[in-house]
């Protein structure tokens, strides 16, 4: 089973994939973020290091999935390769951050290697409001993140639900994450694997 987790920035896809991981006998699989070696330049002119920073990431969810997620039994991954192209890559065109040329040998080098990837079983998407992430975020005091306006993440979250609204490689499970603190209350934690376990998210009977 691969299971994938979506959703924008700060919305706890980290932490959420080490509770199922450990609840469901997943191996998780996370996001590179901090080892993106343009990432901080990015934050700080996105104009110059949007299409270093995406190709980063590009490259490095293609090593995960022909690593990690192809050839995997019992898989989870914190965000996905769809993202990096349908939302980031996206709206950094959409604002004029990254230009037509940068973009489009962009989409010909995700769609080059979308083709070659095993889909997720289930996508469990982490919807939250502005607020909410702007909070989260803050509190993980991540300092290249300290400078996201809300406008941006605004501009990620339309991206996101229009991708989901066309989304068909796999079911789908929206939670919504404003109102499941998974992290502090464990009444939320329960709720949460309440909400998936009809899906498909099953614990093995027997472990390895």
């Amino acid at each position: 089973m691969y299971v994938a987790i979506a959703g924008n920035i700060g919305v706890g896809k980290s932490t959420l994939t080490g509770l199922l991981a450990e609840r469901y006998d997943l191996k998780p699989i996370y996001e590179t973020v901090d080892e993106n070696p343009y990432l901080a330049d990015f934050y700080r002119d996105m104009k110059t290091y949007s299409f270093h920073s995406q190709m980063f990431f590009l490259a490095e969810r293609l090593r995960q999935h022909l690593r990690q997620v192809n050839p995997g039994d019992r898989i989870i991954q914190d965000r996905t390769i769809y993202e990096d192209a349908a939302i980031f890559a996206r709206n950094l065109h959409n604002e004029g951050t990254m230009n037509d040329r940068d973009f489009d040998s962009y989409q010909r080098m995700y769609e080059a290697i979308a083709a070659t990837l095993r889909p997720p079983d289930l996508m469990i998407y982490l919807r939250a409001r502005v607020p909410t992430l702007m909070q989260r975020i803050q509190e993980r005091g991540r300092s290249y993140e300290a400078d996201i306006d809300a406008g941006y993440l605004e501009r990620l979250g339309d991206l996101y639900d229009a991708f989901f609204a066309d989304y068909s490689l796999s079911r789908v499970v929206i939670l919504p994450a404003d109102d499941l603190d998974f992290v502090h209350s464990e009444d939320d934690r329960a709720r949460t694997f309440d909400l998936l376990e009809p899906h498909g998210l099953v614990a093995p009977m027997v472990r390895p």
